[in-house]
């Protein structure tokens, strides 16, 4: 079933929609958000939170991107859910990914306070300068927290160049929030 035929049920109000996405991307989404909260139960939980909130959110929204839809949602949950278990503390991946990004945040404690849609733009604009490959690359690491290991393997690739891939982009990303008046 493609993504229109599965918006649809959700748009008719069909419960198979919810047996549909499953069908086609409950592996996807449970993955995701094992990555993050690195246990079964709770990345199914976070998985049936997300097509409960899909079941809520269409209608009215109509998403042009099914699966980037379903992973945000999912990704919240998950993220939701390690914050409530680890309050202070964080789970080791989500500590490093956090450290090779922690060069490129705006600071905080800046005057110019951005708004999280407004740095969402910014990165949409970075992320649309990249080639497609790179885009793939950093996206897959920092946002479904994909190993560096299960990145190189997926596209055929070793993971020192993957390394150096993501360090240059993390450079270039640096670079663009400084050039947009961001400052790092």
């Amino acid at each position: 079933m493609t993504d229109i035929q599965i918006i649809e049920l959700y748009w008719n109000r069909n419960e198979d929609a919810i047996k549909e996405t499953d069908m086609v991307y409950g592996r996807k989404l449970h993955t995701l958000a094992d990555r993050i909260v690195q246990n079964f139960e709770d990345a199914q939980e976070c998985v049936s939170d997300t097509y409960l909130k899909t079941w809520d959110t269409i209608p009215p929204k109509r998403p042009e991107y099914f699966f980037a839809y379903l992973a945000k949602i999912c990704r919240n949950f998950a993220l939701g859910v390690l914050d409530f278990k680890s309050a202070a503390k964080r789970k080791g991946e989500v500590v490093s990914l956090t450290a090779e990004l922690e060069t490129c945040i705006p600071d905080p404690q800046h005057e110019r306070k951005l708004e999280g849609e407004e740095l969402g733009e910014v990165l949409n604009r970075f992320l649309e300068s990249l080639s497609y490959d790179n885009r793939v690359i950093f996206l897959r690491r920092y946002y479904y927290i994909c190993s560096v290991r299960d990145i190189a393997k997926s596209l055929g690739l070793s993971e020192s160049n993957v390394s150096v891939i993501l360090h240059r982009t993390r450079v270039k990303f640096k670079e663009y929030l400084q050039k947009e008046g961001i400052s790092v």
